[in-house]
């Protein structure tokens, strides 16, 4: 979880890799390895390293919390809680997805049966 928050706020900073492991004078290797979520527990010595050079706090790499000043809106934390009740019951991105795409298809075929059923 906090190497994909890593990887999140890199690539919205627009920073390669190489860049932010250069720029926090940590090893690109282990950097990469966080990231993939190989290693999981750095240092906060690691972490104090990477949030200096992506300007968030330590806090916001470790937990699900947004950077300061944000607000989240009731949807954005209505969302959250879902995802996290979804996450803690096993399922997976993937399963909500396909639930989604499965209901669109449902809905599509039921509103193209109503058409057929209004010209007749």
């Amino acid at each position: 979880m906090i190497g994909k928050r890593i990887q999140h706020y890199r690539k919205q900073k627009r920073i390669s890799l190489t860049e932010l492991a250069n720029r926090a004078g940590v090893a690109k290797s282990y950097l990469s390895s966080i990231e993939r979520n190989i290693q999981k527990n750095p240092s906060i010595e690691f972490l104090n390293k990477i949030a200096a050079v992506l300007g968030v706090e330590v806090e916001v790499l470790i937990h699900d919390v947004p950077p300061y000043g944000y607000q989240l809106s009731l949807n954005d934390l209505e969302w959250l809680q879902f995802a996290r009740e979804a996450d803690n019951a096993g399922i997976s991105i993937h399963d909500v997805r396909h639930y989604v795409e499965k209901c669109k298809l449902i809905g599509q075929t039921n509103e193209k049966m109503n058409n057929e059923t209004c010209k007749q």
